[in-house]
């Protein structure tokens, strides 16, 4: 009997032993899940609210306390002396700072009146007023009145480096390559920023990416090097966008908040800090939160359409449709001109897509780019107009530029052509691009 309870004893020690190391075993996978997941919410979560709830409560805007500042003196200036008109120059640079911190078109617009009569007075014969005229067309999208002003000024010869800089970028902006790289390789200087930041958007478009922000970021250090505060923004708010693009989104993060130390108001940094939020994390109330802030002095059309994107992926249709109606609202006046066709036009194209396709055909009319004709192909094939969507996409959009949203038109396109084959290897590569393109698009890749 004894023999027996020792050997049963020892049969059932073993089990809890067994037992123990089973539980043990458990133990120790259940660390490791909590941990990966840990390392998961670590990884995702990369934005903490501490970093810019100063910047977006921020009392005062520096930008337009000077824009009101310099107004008032040279246009007091300007009233006592008529006839100095160079003072016409000076007003319209703080009216361009107005519409730099507000985003009120009025602004720019007043900002034309008066270099537009500067021009007149001085006959249009004065390089350093062409280039002031051609910098406000093209903030409004004019690029072609903005070439003809530059050839003028470059017929002028005075300063010609700042005009051949002006240039390049109309000439890239008219989706004319073969003279923007003419004038980008006249301008060849690699400790100069002006050409290392053209050069960068250069590799940008030409899609090496990797490229593109090498340069910027060697356009940053001359900006930090010489300590020029507009350098600095202007580079850490491109290379943030790169950084972004390339994956790199806790850089991109860092980078806008170093923007928003120097401009407390930067509504372009704030913005960015919110695609993160809302694109990365997928926290869509701060996201919300941020842009509900902007837009409380910085009145931009296109930041209700982010407020729609995130309306759309909460299935919030009323606030969806109540941010798409704000934006409809700010397009209906005509001093934006063309600016916001290209929003319009995808917007439309769902809608009401024999609309969609004259505003598409009005933007590759002004702006023959592979984005132009990319929507000019959208807008067909939202049309019923198949076959022309599918030519224009293989003739002026496939390997002319690799922009996601672009190429989730065309995958779009040749799925409804039969190219399944072709839509998939599309699709393949977009799967890659879901920060720049969104939780909302992404999901519409998916499905393709």
């Amino acid at each position: 009997m004894l023999q027996i309870f020792i050997i049963a004893h020892t049969k059932q020690t073993n089990k809890q032993t067994h037992y123990i190391m089973d539980l043990k075993k458990i133990s120790l996978v259940l660390v490791v899940f909590i941990s990966l997941l840990s390392c998961e919410e670590k990884a995702t979560q990369i934005t903490n609210t501490k970093d810019y709830a100063a910047y977006l409560n921020a009392s005062e805007n520096k930008t337009l306390q000077k824009a009101e500042k310099e107004y008032a003196f040279w246009q007091n200036k300007y009233n006592a002396q008529p006839g100095q008109y160079v003072y016409l120059s000076k007003i319209a640079s703080s009216n361009a700072m107005f519409f730099e911190a507000t985003a009120n078109i009025s602004s720019l617009k007043k900002a034309e009146e008066n270099l537009k009569e500067l021009n007149e007075k001085t006959l249009y014969n004065n390089a350093g007023n062409l280039r002031a005229l051609a910098h406000n067309y093209i903030s409004q999208h004019k690029f072609k009145p903005a070439l003809e002003l530059l050839l003028k000024a470059e017929k002028n010869g005075e300063k010609l480096s700042a005009t051949k800089k002006m240039l390049f970028d109309v000439y890239l902006e008219l989706g004319n390559d073969t003279e923007a790289q003419k004038y980008l390789n006249d301008l060849k200087n690699f400790s100069d920023f002006d050409y290392l930041i053209r050069l960068s958007k250069w590799n940008d478009h030409k899609s090496n990416l990797e490229g593109a922000i090498t340069y910027m970021e060697k356009a940053m250090a001359i900006a930090e090097t010489s300590n020029l505060e507009h350098l600095k923004i202007w580079s850490y708010t491109n290379l943030a966008d790169f950084y972004g693009h390339n994956g790199e989104v806790e850089k991109a993060y860092n980078l806008y908040l170093k923007t928003l130390e120097l401009d407390p108001n930067n509504a372009y940094a704030k913005k960015g800090i919110a695609w993160i939020v809302f694109s990365y994390e997928k926290n869509t109330v701060e996201a919300e939160r941020i842009i509900s802030t902007i837009l409380k002095d910085y009145k931009a059309p296109d930041y209700y359409l982010f407020q729609a994107e995130i309306a759309e992926f909460n299935n919030d249709e009323t606030k969806k449709e109540q941010a798409l109606s704000k934006y409809f609202q700010a397009v209906k006046n005509e001093a934006y001109g063309d600016m916001y066709n290209v929003y319009s036009a995808k917007l439309l194209a769902e809608t009401n897509p024999q609309e969609a396709l004259k505003l598409a055909n009005i933007e590759v009319e002004n702006r023959p780019t592979a984005l132009s004709y990319d929507l000019l192909a959208w807008t067909n094939y939202k049309a019923s107009n198949l076959t022309m969507a599918l030519q224009i996409i293989e003739s002026k959009v496939i390997n002319f530029t690799t922009e996601p949203e672009a190429l989730r038109h065309a995958a779009e396109i040749y799925k409804a052509s039969g190219n399944v084959e072709k839509a998939n290897e599309i699709k393949k590569e977009l799967l890659e691009a879901e920060f720049e393109l969104g939780p909302v698009a992404i999901s519409e890749v998916k499905n393709i």
